[in-house]
């Protein structure tokens, strides 16, 4: 296979395993539901006693719809053609800084250069003033 498609159809299976999860997780919610709710209702022997099972369902609830936000909404956003993006802007700003500062090197050390060019022929000036005077 060529590697474009390739990578097109590992994504697809990608996104079509999270989508069979979320059904997944969706059925095994509504058993779960229904099996705690006839073991608090039915098999408990005390009337009166506490029912938990609202809470946990709630919670469980909570859970599926946060399993059920990230694949349907976030992984649909944010897939490997946005990371991608994101990556090659990231990848843009770190040549344009290190082109910054390889431009910042370079005028110091010209900068440098020239200064110290200077100085040595000051001090040449010098020392051909002093072996005249003499």
């Amino acid at each position: 296979m060529e590697q474009i498609p390739h990578e097109l159809y590992e994504d697809a299976r990608k996104r079509v395993k999270q989508k069979k999860l979320l059904f997944f997780h969706f059925v095994v919610f509504v058993l779960g539901s229904l099996l705690m709710y006839v073991s608090n209702e039915f098999l408990m022997q005390d009337p009166t006693a506490f029912k938990w099972y609202p809470w946990v369902v709630t919670v469980w609830a909570f859970l599926l719809a946060l399993h059920a936000v990230n694949v349907l909404i976030v992984d649909s956003f944010m897939n490997k053609k946005w990371e991608r993006t994101q990556i090659d802007k990231l990848i843009e700003k770190q040549k344009l800084k290190i082109e910054e500062l390889q431009k910042k090197v370079e005028q110091d050390f010209i900068t440098e250069a020239t200064t110290s060019k200077v100085e040595s022929n000051m001090s040449n000036d010098d020392s051909n003033s002093i072996n005249q005077n003499f």
